[in-house]
């Protein structure tokens, strides 16, 4: 273990919790204490195949969608209470929700109200819900997606929505979509809760976008209190060409956003991927960027971690990289301190928690780790599906 992180263990004084998802169909709660990481508890209560989980922190319930089901069946989404002790109750359920649920997030309306937005990956599906979910609330809305024909790779036989992101004004939610090359975008109505569609992002065929996330100059003010100066960008991964994609995004009176490609490279050691590596997760915290990549098996056996470089004019360029812990990391989280990141492993079906330096962004030592269910075989929907820290 490196001295140079040792302080920065030492001071973990309390417990924290994480929740972690498993394909074979249990939801887990994990408690980190130091050096310590286990398995507090575990329920199963969302359906078949858990695959994503949302906090909502102010109602102290966990979301949690369901990916069985596709484009001709539905899945399920469930709602869970977190306890005193951090263990997670189900509260309400429904199978109204498209098959393939992958991702999901929480954006608000006017007068407190709360939705969900769900990409649904097997189910070319983006479905909506208003919250605190009901026991079989039917959606609020529904956006099925066929393809004109199939895409440019095999991954590309329909439409895939893989995520859904909430832009930092709270105005408009947006879909990375891998089998049609493009993101979506959508225009939030806060009076209802509804979406209405802008201008998608466009992207060369084969790309497979899947991940993306904002960073903000303005720390997420409304639109209309930005200053002119103030820089937002889009920043997202490709699973299918392995490119990594900056855009600037501006926001016109018309009511839609306005976002135009800035810089695109691989962002690996040479810039190109081993054979059989895809890009995974994106994250950011200050100015350094994370991407996960699966099946690189450059630090045997595990896969890596790359770390980016943001520059003050948006401009991102590659670092370092570091081992996963794992294999097969499909979804790695940051706690709000800034010192910790959670790894989630898919196909080793492990939990990796790694030191990482706040003021200089680098990730560190292995902290600990845990399996957490069945191991994976790599390529199927098997093994450790997400991870989240349970933060307010």
């Amino acid at each position: 273990m490196s001295l140079r992180y040792l302080p920065l263990l030492c001071s973990l004084a309390s417990a924290a919790h994480l929740y972690a998802t498993h394909y074979s169909g249990s939801v887990y709660t994990l408690s980190l204490d130091g050096h310590s990481l286990s398995i507090a508890s575990s329920v199963d209560g969302c359906g078949p195949m858990p695959s994503w989980l949302t906090l909502d922190p102010e109602s102290n319930l966990v979301y949690c969608s369901d990916e069985s089901g596709d484009a001709s069946s539905n899945g399920s989404l469930h709602s869970l209470a977190i306890g005193e002790d951090g263990s997670l109750s189900e509260v309400a359920k429904t199978g109204a929700a498209p098959g393939g649920g992958v991702y999901s997030v929480v954006y608000s309306g006017d007068n407190g109200a709360k939705y969900l937005a769900i990409a649904h990956y097997g189910g070319s599906a983006l479905s909506t819900f208003s919250l605190p979910l009901k026991e079989d609330e039917d959606t609020l809305q529904v956006f099925h997606y066929k393809l004109d024909k199939p895409g440019a790779k095999p991954q590309q036989d329909a439409s895939h929505p893989h995520q859904v992101i909430l832009d930092p004004t709270g105005s408009f939610i947006l879909s990375p979509d891998l089998g049609a090359d493009k993101i979506r975008v959508y225009a939030i109505d806060k009076s209802s809760g509804a979406l209405t569609d802008c201008p998608a992002v466009e992207f060369p065929a084969g790309s497979g976008p899947r991940h993306g996330l904002f960073w903000d100059a303005e720390n997420a003010q409304l639109r209309f209190q930005r200053r002119a100066d103030s820089q937002t960008m889009l920043y997202t991964v490709n699973e299918l060409d392995g490119h990594f994609t900056a855009f600037a995004v501006s926001y016109p009176p018309d009511g839609c956003l306005s976002i135009k490609k800035t810089q695109s490279f691989v962002p690996y050691p040479g810039s190109e991927l081993p054979e059989g590596a895809t890009l995974s997760g994106i994250q950011m915290e200050g100015s350094s960027l994370y991407v996960s990549i699966r099946s690189d098996h450059a630090h045997p056996p595990n896969d890596s971690m790359v770390t980016l470089d943001r520059s003050l004019n948006g401009t991102v360029k590659y670092r370092d990289f570091c081992s996963s812990y794992g294999t097969v990391p499909r979804t790695f989280v940051i706690n709000k301190a800034g010192d910790l990141v959670a790894i989630g492993n898919q196909a080793s079906s492990t939990v990796a928690i790694v030191a990482r330096d706040p003021k200089s962004g680098k990730l560190g030592d292995e902290v600990a780790n845990i399996q957490v269910g069945e191991p994976g075989k790599v390529g199927t929907a098997e093994g450790l599906s997400s991870i989240i820290w349970g933060e307010e």
